[in-house]
């Protein structure tokens, strides 16, 4: 307790405000009980020290702290209150100000003005000062210097917080004054080097957020004009010390300078000779002079009379690598055992050569530099072949634009270098060019593309992953980064294939052998083998795939039949899962493969390993999807077609799966029964039938237990049952399309019934529970059963179509028992049990019936529209999904059935429109888009439709105009502006037309002759002038003689409304971009679009997946 009182009373006495002399013995010790983790009085501490650097005057005791206290951690306090008042935002002026009015205390804080400015003059000197010397002190003591390593750099880093406010304007001989005290002492130059390194860093990495772009311009104009002397000392010491420690400092401080410097410091000096042979060779400075070539090696876009510099640095840093190890050396072991320096230099090796051939391969393929360039890519090869992420995905971006560059080449020469006359002579020199250049690359490519397979990442479809104790296991989440670096190695090795398929087979091949005889088996062999098999699907021609893929898959098979362990079969099965996912063409070629790999599948799902089930149904339904012409037409020494022996053996073959594996299967059969194709003679309605049998046979069962007592249909395991078969049902329709009626029809009325049933139940539950019972465990089942069965007719909709179900059919037999329970039910249930399916579901009715529809529209919306609204309009934020689908809805309605708007009563009408209004003004870009569009649509549906449109216009275009500004010049919508200015444009140009013939205006005080273009144009001038006072009526006048040119197109239209907008004073000080957001989405649409075009052009960039078949 007495601790306790006497750290209290230390720090009222530190805190206290009377002129005594601060007290730093006290402060240390506060301080050491501040950084005792056991000391009970730590919080007190930490609190009092808090409080003592938030009192204004602190910094004016940082130097005697700095020079009396004993704890070290005392003396970076008092470097920290110097910093904060060199760094601190805050008024000094206000300071002792009693602030009453909350405008001046938020001008205070807004005015952002650095303490350091409001100091007077001589205090910032003297701090300069004070600081500069205790620099020089420590830094001029070799013992001192390495004693107070940490408090040193903690002090430069003050210096350049200083020298940012200072330099150059208030302290202009700063660098004059470095360089010269640097040739006084070779201790004190190594701390000028650390001092020059932190300002380069802080000017040209971390300035961005830290300071006004003027500032940093005018820093790195001064850094720049002064370089010369810089650059002089750095030569001066690299050519004349002893001192390692001050030759690594120079070398990092130089390489933080190589990134901006002028090209003349670097190729019209002894600069780049000095790195290459003096230091480079020296085991001590190796990586510090690698990380300098590194950033010369990088720069980019420069002028060809620089290629003979960079080539003749490339010949003579692969002639010093030489010196220090072979491009034959396996470099895997002494990454895996070397120090950390060497790991360290193998990552900036890494870095060089990839930077290097990214930036100047074109300029190395000359006949003096071929040789040093092939070693210098085997040397990247054997770097790429170290254990190492980071180091690899470095390696990978070199050889993908080598891969990639190689085939573009390669493909020109074939594509043009044999059309033409037979002797070819045009383009000889150009064929030979090419052809001997992929000849230059080759014995390297094998390199890369024996890396490439051995490395090869897991694909996304793979579930199935060894874990960290060497467990096989499935794959609970996806690692984004491993996708990416898929991506990449897929393309590079697709593209090496394409250079040499013969070369990627026999590696491939063997590696697999070598898995089959054991000599070279393990789990990770396999995986990256297989995923490089599968990866380069399509690469091949039909002809070496199939000499190919018959050889992987006969292989594959035997291996999973001689393995033993239920881990390796595990392993195995994946891989010939995802290897056979990504043929297709070759399966859709050889039926007999085709059915054994199938039945391979079937056996798999009675496999229980962890994710072998899930991935044998995921390859079935890919398979089925692009090869299901195989299996429902009779193949070559089959009885029957395939399907018709799958649907017979079907419980048996699921009947080892979980319920959504189930549905994945049944996905995968409706998908194959979808084929109506002149070849296919089953009889699909049938095979249907004979399909649905079991969830047919359990939901007849759950109907005739209901039917005996109503209460069985409320148990947990009944309801579950009931969802299950429903999902089976939703997953069968959604790929075998409108014959799915058929199906439909045996059960619609009591899956109507149970919806029935279940919406009774949970509107009973809430009566006498109130809202909290939604959140009961039945009731969110009852909900999920519910869904389900709206998820159900939604995707029955959806797919339905001629002959089984047209739009007729559909609109006469299946709508009309839908609306009563679910419309009633939405209507009268309390916000939170209303479901959103709903609203999808009727927007999906409108959307495929349309006109068969639009009898039905009024009643739909009389039970959703209102109810809807004011669930949503209460707030921005709750019912986000009602508010989506409600919009769509709307929009679906405008659409559509456009006539239904105005055969519900008016004040329904007004309810649209304002909703229309309501979405346009929403925060959440989606819903504010589709307010705009809706808009848009409902405009120009008004306008063709004479007996609606004058009234309507008189009622709300007026208003319509107004919203659409407002809206525009809020600041909150700048993304919509495309969609503001087509509507403006359409609003104006009916009105200035004289399409607009009823009055805009209230005649009864209008003055005579009053025209709607003459009314509007006065009365938007006078809306502009009142809500922006900043703008003069000649301004106003001009823009708004604009807004009714009629012979604007929309794109000059919208430049006369940017124009505007950047001249309000909310907008000039703002990010625009948004305003042109069209031009930015058209070009980035562009670029994706020429990208989709050059991998579509590329044989094997395109997953099979991504492929659309044209005979399906």
């Amino acid at each position: 307790m007495a601790a306790s009182n006497g750290i209290e009373a230390a720090a009222q006495k530190l805190l206290s405000p009377n002129g005594a002399e601060f007290d730093v013995a006290l402060l240390d010790q506060v301080v050491s009980a501040a950084y005792n983790p056991i000391d009970p009085n730590r919080a007190i501490a930490n609190k009092a020290l808090m409080a003592l650097q938030e009192t204004p005057d602190v910094w004016t005791k940082a130097d005697a702290i700095l020079e009396r206290a004993q704890n070290p951690q005392s003396r970076f306090f008092g470097l920290q209150v110097l910093d904060d008042a060199i760094r601190t935002r805050r008024l000094l002026s206000l300071r002792h100000t009693q602030l009453t009015n909350p405008d001046i205390y938020l001008i205070s804080h807004a005015a952002k003005i650095f303490r350091w400015r409001v100091l007077p003059p001589e205090q910032r000197e003297g701090i300069k000062n004070y600081v500069v010397g205790k620099v020089i002190q420590i830094s001029q003591d070799e013992n001192l210097m390495t004693t107070e390593k940490v408090f040193l750099s903690k002090l430069n880093l003050t210096l350049v917080q200083i020298l940012k406010q200072e330099w150059p304007h208030n302290w202009p001989s700063f660098i004059p004054d470095l360089v010269g005290s640097s040739k006084t002492s070779e201790i004190l130059c190594e701390n000028n080097m650390q001092i020059l390194k932190l300002l380069s860093e802080e000017v040209f990495d971390f300035s961005r957020d830290q300071m006004v772009t003027e500032k940093v311009k005018t820093m790195k104009e001064s850094l720049n004009s002064e370089f010369s002397a810089i650059y002089h000392l750095c030569e001066f010491i690299l050519e004349h010390s002893k001192r390692p420690s001050l030759l690594k400092v120079t070398l990092q401080t130089l390489q933080r300078f190589l990134t901006w410097i002028p090209l003349g410091f670097i190729f019209q000096t002894q600069l780049i000779d000095i790195l290459l042979n003096r230091f480079f060779p020296e085991h001590i400075f190796r990586n510090d002079t690698l990380d300098c070539l590194t950033e010369v090696a990088s720069l980019t876009d420069l002028e060809p009379q620089y290629d003979p510099l960079f080539r003749k640095l490339f010949s003579g840093f692969v002639a010093q690598l030489g010196n220090i190890f072979s491009p034959e050396t396996d470099l895997t072991q002494p990454f895996e055992n070397g120090s950390e320096e060497d790991c360290i230099f193998i990552q900036h090796l890494a870095l060089f050569l990839s930077g290097f051939l990214k930036a100047h391969l074109k300029a190395l393929e000359t006949s003096e530099t071929q040789q040093s360039l092939i070693t210098g890519l085997y040397y990247l090869v054997r770097v790429s072949e170290v254990n190492d992420v980071e180091i690899f995905r470095i390696c990978l971006e070199a050889w993908h634009m080598l891969a990639n560059d190689l085939y573009q080449t390669d493909n020109e020469f074939k594509r043009y270098g044999y059309g033409g006359s037979v002797l070819n002579l045009g383009n000889n020199g150009n064929n030979n060019a090419a052809a001997s250049r992929k000849f230059m690359y080759g014995p390297v490519l094998t390199g890369v593309r024996r890396v490439m397979i051995a490395k090869m990442a897991k694909p996304e479809e793979v579930l199935i992953v060894e874990d960290e104790n060497g467990d096989i296991v499935r794959e609970t989440t996806k690692d984004t980064d491993v996708i990416a670096q898929y991506k990449t190695m897929r393309e590079t090795l697709v593209y090496l294939t394409h250079l040499n398929c013969d070369d990627t087979e026999n590696i491939m091949l063997s590696k697999l052998t070598a898995q089959v005889d054991g000599s070279e088996w393990s789990w990770n062999n396999l995986n990256t083998l297989c995923w490089a098999i599968g990866s380069i699907s399509g690469a091949m021609t039909e002809d070496e795939e199939k000499r190919f893929l018959v050889t992987v898959i006969k292989d594959l098979l035997g291996l999973c039949e001689n393995k033993r362990g239920k881990d390796n079969k595990a392993v195995i099965a994946s891989n010939i899962m995802y290897v056979v996912g990504q043929y297709p063409r070759f399966l859709k070629a050889h039926w007999k493969f085709l059915k054994t790999v199938v039945n391979k599948l079937f056996e798999f799902m009675h496999e229980v390993h962890p994710g072998v089930q899930d991935m044998a149904c995921d390859t079935f339904l890919k398979i089925a999807t692009k090869c299901k012409r195989k299996f429902v037409t009779l193949q070559t020494d089959e009885r029957v077609p395939f399907i018709v022996e799958l649907v017979d053996s079907l419980p048996t073959i699921i009947s080892d799966l979980e319920p959504h594996q189930v549905q994945a299967f049944y996905e995968a059969v409706g998908c194959m029964l979808s084929d109506k194709g002149p070849a296919v003679t089953i009889d699909r309605p049938q095979l249907l039938v004979k399909l649905m049998e079991m969830p047919n046979r359990n939901w007849k069962l759950i109907m005739e237990q209901a039917s005996a007592n109503m209460e069985s249909l409320y148990e947990p395991n009944t309801i579950k049952e009931i969802i299950k078969i429903l999902k089976t049902n939703n997953k069968t329709c959604g790929t075998i399309g409108s014959i799915y009626a058929n199906q439909l029809q045996t059960f619609f009325l009591d899956m109507l019934n149970v919806y029935k049933v279940y919406s009774e139940r949970i509107s009973t539950t809430i009566a006498q529970q109130g809202a909290v019972a939604t959140q009961l465990s039945l009731v969110r089942t009852m909900r999920s059963a519910k869904k389900e069965v709206l998820r159900l007719l939604i995707t029955f909709i959806d797919k339905s179509g001629p002959p089984e179900s047209d739009p007729k059919a559909v609109s006469q037999g299946f709508i009309p028992p839908v609306l009563d329970p679910i419309l009633g039910d939405y209507h009268r249930n309390i916000p939170g049990a209303r479901d959103p399916e709903v609203l999808t579901l009727f927007t999906t009715v409108v959307e495929k019936l349309k006109s068969q529809i639009i009898g039905d529209v009024p009643r739909i919306m009389e039970a959703v529209f209102e109810c809807t609204l004011q669930m949503i309009t209460a707030n921005f934020e709750d019912f986000p999904e009602h508010r989506i689908r409600f919009y769509e809805f709307i929009r679906a309605v405008n659409s559509h059935c456009f006539q239904a708007l105005f055969n519900i009563p008016p004040e329904h009408q007004k309810l649209v429109v304002d909703s229309v209004v309501w979405a346009m003004k929403h925060t959440e870009r989606n819903i504010s888009d589709t307010g705009l569009n809706i808009l848009h649509e409902l405009l120009l549906n008004v306008g063709k439709t004479p007996n609606i449109a004058q009234g309507f216009y008189q009622q709300y275009l007026l208003a319509l105009i107004q919203d659409v500004f407002a809206v525009m010049t809020d600041r909150l919508h700048k993304s919509g502006f495309k969609m503001h200015a087509t509507l403006l444009r359409h609003m104006f140009h009916l009105v200035q037309m004289n399409q607009v013939t009823v009055p805009l205006f209230d005649p009864s005080t209008a003055t005579a002759g009053q025209t709607n273009p003459a009314f509007l144009r006065e009365h938007i001038s006078n809306l502009l002038v009142s809500s922006f006072p900043n703008l003069t009526r000649s301004q106003v006048s001009k823009f708004v003689d604009g807004m009714f040119d009629v012979n604007m197109d929309l794109p000059t239209f919208k430049t006369h409304l940017r124009d505007f907008l950047i001249q309000l004073k909310e907008f000039s000080v703002e990010d625009n971009s948004g305003l042109f957001g069209e031009e930015a989405e058209a070009q980035q649409r562009q670029h994706m679009e020429a990208q989709q075009a050059y991998r579509s052009a590329v044989p094997g960039l395109l997953k099979p997946s991504e492929i659309i078949d044209d005979d399906l």
